[in-house]
């Protein structure tokens, strides 16, 4: 699908190999008013990333060519586009490897569209790309299916315009630019996922105060219903090992803290 068709909404590439399944989820996506481009394949879903710059990237675990964990990876080297990883197995092996390889998250297949289209959303505002009223769905939808509600873009600083300079968050040779949006550790850019980023303000906003996955888990992947806390532990490995691993402190049976600046 041509995505000026639907310019107000976020292009979608949709890479499955599955063609029953590919063809569902792209009917299904493109009645919620995403447009849509699909491959059958990593190779070819490498190819349609670069020709056509989507927004988010949907893509299957197990896929010929390239697998969905190798063309994560590859993705991850030159964007930080959100990717969100669907898989028919639920191995803590494979749903660790795709998001340890650069995912914001993942779905198990199979899945109500109405719970797929609410994590793509979810994952879009942190890029604050979601239009503010998205296009209802076609038919019925069943309302027992728990959908995210709606999140705060990511915070931002408002700063008077005779201000002198943007808030800044300092700690041991990290800087968090709140206005910006930038990190740096000992003077070097720090490149973060938009899921990545918004894990480290929760973080920086409350220096030495230990946050508990599940709190992570509403206030930076907008769920407030029961998800797997994989997600939150994966992001915090990937966090540590751009900012040092020191930083961010593991508080056993109950979740996370950043180090407090001496």
């Amino acid at each position: 699908m041509n995505p000026a068709a639907a310019p107000a909404h976020p292009h979608i590439l949709l890479v499955e190999d599955d063609e029953v399944i590919r063809e569902a989820t792209r009917m299904a996506l493109e009645r919620y008013g995403f447009p849509v481009t699909t491959a059958a394949d990593g190779l070819e879903g490498l190819e349609a990333f670069h020709a056509v710059r989507p927004d988010l990237l949907l893509l299957d675990v197990m896929l010929p060519l390239l697998d969905g964990v190798g063309l994560c990876r590859r993705i991850r080297e030159e964007s930080q586009l959100p990717i969100l990883m669907m898989s028919a197995r639920t191995d803590p092996v494979d749903v660790v490897s795709g998001l340890e390889a650069g995912a914001d998250d993942y779905v198990v297949k199979p899945f109500e569209s109405a719970v797929l289209v609410a994590r793509i959303r979810t994952v879009l505002r942190r890029v604050r790309v979601v239009p503010a009223e998205p296009a209802p769905p076609e038919g019925p939808v069943d309302p027992a299916v728990p959908v995210a509600a709606p999140a705060a873009a990511v915070p931002a600083t408002a700063v008077p315009a005779d201000a002198p300079s943007p808030a800044l968050r300092s700690f041991d040779g990290m800087q968090v630019d709140t206005d910006s949006m930038e990190v740096r550790v000992d003077g070097r850019l720090v490149p973060l996922t938009p899921t990545e980023l918004r894990l480290l303000l929760e973080f920086t906003a409350a220096p030495g105060i230990v946050l508990e996955r599940s709190t992570l888990l509403e206030r930076v992947w907008d769920y407030d219903w029961g998800a797997d806390t994989r997600v939150v532990d994966v992001h915090v490995q990937r966090l540590r090992a751009k900012i040092g691993p020191g930083r961010i402190e593991t508080v056993r049976g109950f979740g996370y803290k950043l180090r407090r600046p001496a």
